[in-house]
């Protein structure tokens, strides 16, 4: 019976070298790849970075406010933070609940101030009633009216079951979080019969800039705050009722003044908002006008003396 050759094995220190050649050969190519990897990294980092890591640059710098016009489809919802605090006025409906919340996660915030619900109506209170439920809140600011609904009922329900605070202001009033400086215009009348005109109007000045969130306040609430004597003058508009020709009336326009107008709006609403005749009046003064429905969030900083968008 013939048996198998043997093999060769190598001397011991044959096999050490050969060992040391393969970690070389192996230390190379690991090289390679990790460098590789890196560079794809870097590229992804740079072309793909705001989607893959929301976070990234959303943290304010030490002068800095961000204002952030959160889509929420057919509603308004914004975010105004520095980078200490957080103050949200609005939330969109219930719907939209969940949508702000991810917004606030991503920009890592963990607590408002503030909570402004700028009236009663669903569009702009249901989605804070997930914000109020789940985030750590100081203040909700509201006005005082009442509404017959059952989403009003929901709202009252969680602040009185997270035991926060309200705030019923007046115009004049001054609400501040750190660098963040609120000046509540309206409601100036008692406006209790109309929801709309009840809006709470809040102007957030910064340095030299100026941003003015309008709620759903109407013709009627614009009047007031023109007789007012309050100043309305601001940078940044966020135009009445999405755009309602219920509001932006040519005075107020006039009196605002603004070089940016943001609309608050949903893609083919059933509303017709904006109204061509308040666009017609926008566009008349050439005024950089950004959209949810077309630019979807909208984020604008300023650092005192000048507004950037991002």
């Amino acid at each position: 019976m013939r048996r198998k050759p043997r093999k060769n094995i190598p001397h011991r220190a044959v096999r050490r070298k050969i060992n040391k050649n393969r970690v070389k050969r192996n230390s190379g190519c690991s090289f390679f790849v990790v460098t590789f990897l890196l560079f794809l990294f870097s590229l992804v980092y740079i072309f793909a970075g705001d989607y893959i890591f929301p976070t990234r640059g959303l943290m304010p710098g030490e002068n800095e406010v961000f204002v952030s016009f959160i889509d929420v489809g057919q509603g308004d919802s914004i975010l105004i933070r520095s980078r200490d605090h957080a103050v949200l006025i609005d939330g969109g409906e219930h719907r939209a609940g969940v949508v702000v919340m991810d917004y606030l996660r991503q920009a890592g915030v963990s607590h408002l101030d503030y909570v402004v619900a700028t009236h009663p109506h669903s569009d702009h209170i249901g989605g804070l009633i997930t914000v109020l439920g789940r985030m750590e809140v100081s203040s909700v600011v509201m006005p005082d009216v009442l509404h017959n609904t059952i989403t009003f009922e929901n709202f009252l329900e969680v602040i009185e079951n997270n035991n926060i605070p309200v705030i019923f202001p007046v115009e004049g009033d001054r609400i501040r979080a750190g660098i963040i400086n609120l000046t509540v215009l309206a409601p100036v009348a008692d406006f209790s019969g109309s929801s709309n005109n009840a809006s709470i109007v809040i102007r957030l000045s910064h340095g030299q800039t100026s941003f003015l969130f309008t709620g759903d306040s109407e013709v009627i609430s614009e009047q007031s705050m023109l007789s007012s004597g309050l100043t309305l003058s601001s940078d940044v508009l966020n135009l009445g009722h999405h755009g309602s020709r219920t509001s932006t009336s040519q005075a107020f326009l006039d009196a605002v003044d603004p070089s940016i107008v943001v609309i608050s709006v949903g893609a083919n609403n059933r509303y017709g908002h904006p109204h061509r005749d308040v666009m017609n009046r926008v566009e008349a003064r050439n005024i950089r006008i950004y959209r949810t429905d077309h630019h979807g969030t909208i984020r604008m900083i300023t650092n005192g003396s000048r507004i950037s968008t991002r």
